[in-house]
C-alpha cells in the first residue's frame, strides 16, 4: 500500500514531461520518474518491470534489472551488495534510469542502451546499427576452441592458427578467439564501416590489435576473396553472417586448407547439407552439426575432403 501511495504521487508529479533522444522517436508520452530518495533500488526494478510488462516489452525483469545495475555501475542486478538494493536512489540516478528505460520502452535493445555487453568474459562495445551477438553465438566459440585445443596438428607459422572471420560485426567471436588462443591471429572481415570502427575499438580497448588484422570487404562481390590471398592459406573460417552460402563460396574453397564453422538459421543445415552434395566439385564436406542450447540444429561444422584436405580436425 505504501509503495502504491508513493507511486500515485510520483505519477501525479510526473505527468505532462517530455523526452527524447537522438536516432530514436519517442511518443509524447513517457512513464513518470519516482519521487527521489524515496524508492530503493529493488522498488524501483519492480516498477519498471510492470512499466515494460505493460507496454509489452520483451524480458521485461531483466530488461529492468539491467539498466538499474548499470546506473549503480554493477555489470548485472545480482552483482550488487545488499545494500545497494535497499537504500534509496538519487536524484540523479532515478533520472537516469528514467532515461534509459525511456530508450527500452522504444524497443532499443538493452546492449544498445548500456553501450557494452559481455562476450565469452569479454567486455565489448555495443552500438547500432552493428548486430548484437546472440548467446547462442558463445556456444559456436566454445566449439571452435574445443576443436583446436584437441588437434595435434600444426597450425600457422607462429604456432597458433591463422583464423579468418566473415563479418565480423562488433568483433566478439575474434577477440574471444584471440583472447582464448594466444598464438592465435585473426583475419576479420566485414563490409560495414560501422562494423569495421567497431572491431577496431574493441580490439584496442582489449590490447589485441597487434594479433588481428581488420579488413573492409564485401564478401559478396566477385572476386572480392583474392584480397586476402596474401595472408596465405586459413586453418580456420568462422562465421556467424545474415546470409548463407552464396556463390562466392566457390572461389574461397580452394584457398581453405582446414575447417569452416559456421553460426546459421535453424532452417539451414539441411539445405547446405543438399547444396554440398550436388556440389563434388567444391571439395567441401558437412561432417557436424551442432545444435544449441534450446535444441535448434544451429551451428556447422565444414571442412575439405579428398586427399588434399591434409591434417584435419574430427568434429
Amino acid at each position: 500500500m505504501e509503495l502504491g501511495d508513493r507511486m500515485l504521487r510520483a505519477l501525479l508529479s510526473g505527468l505532462g514531461r517530455k523526452g527524447g533522444t537522438r536516432g530514436w522517436a519517442f511518443s509524447s508520452w513517457q512513464p513518470y520518474l519516482p519521487l527521489a530518495g524515496l524508492l530503493s533500488a529493488t522498488e524501483v526494478v519492480s516498477h519498471w518491470t510492470a512499466v515494460f510488462e505493460k507496454r509489452g516489452i520483451p524480458e521485461a525483469q531483466a530488461s529492468s534489472e539491467y539498466i538499474v545495475a548499470h546506473v549503480l555501475g554493477a555489470k548485472t542486478f545480482q552483482s550488487l551488495r545488499p545494500v545497494l538494493r535497499t537504500q534509496p536512489l538519487s536524484p540523479w540516478q532515478l533520472q537516469h534510469v528514467q532515461k534509459l528505460s525511456s530508450y527500452r520502452l522504444q524497443r532499443m535493445p538493452v546492449q544498445y542502451i548500456l553501450g557494452e555487453w559481455d562476450f565469452q568474459g569479454l567486455s565489448l562495445k555495443m552500438a547500432p546499427p552493428v548486430f548484437i551477438p546472440r548467446p547462442e553465438t558463445e556456444e559456436l566459440v566454445e566449439w571452435v576452441l574445443k576443436e583446436v585445443t584437441q588437434s595435434s596438428c600444426p597450425m600457422g607459422a607462429q604456432g597458433g592458427p591463422l583464423i579468418l572471420e566473415v563479418g565480423c560485426g562488433s568483433g566478439a567471436i575474434s577477440l574471444s578467439l584471440l583472447s582464448q588462443l594466444p598464438q592465435s591471429r585473426v583475419i576479420a572481415v566485414d563490409k560495414g564501416e560501422a562494423a569495421i570502427c567497431l572491431t577496431q575499438e574493441n580490439a584496442q580497448r582489449l590490447r589485441l590489435l597487434d594479433r588481428i588484422q581488420i579488413v573492409p570487404l564485401d564478401v559478396t562481390l566477385e572476386g572480392s576473396w583474392s584480397h586476402l590471398l596474401p595472408w596465405g592459406p586459413m586453418d580456420l573460417v568462422v562465421s556467424n553472417p545474415p546470409y548463407i552460402f552464396h556463390q562466392d563460396m566457390e572461389q574461397l574453397a580452394p584457398e581453405i586448407r582446414r575447417s569452416i564453422f559456421l553460426e546459421v538459421d535453424p532452417r539451414h543445415p539441411e539445405l547446405v547439407g543438399s547444396w554440398l552434395q550436388s556440389r563434388p566439385d567444391l571439395s567441401l564436406d558437412l561432417v557436424a552439426v551442432r545444435k544449441d542450447f534450446c535444441g535448434r540444429p544451429r551451428f556447422l561444422h565444414i571442412r575439405r575432403s579428398g586427399p588434399q584436405c591434409g591434417c584435419l580436425m574430427e568434429a
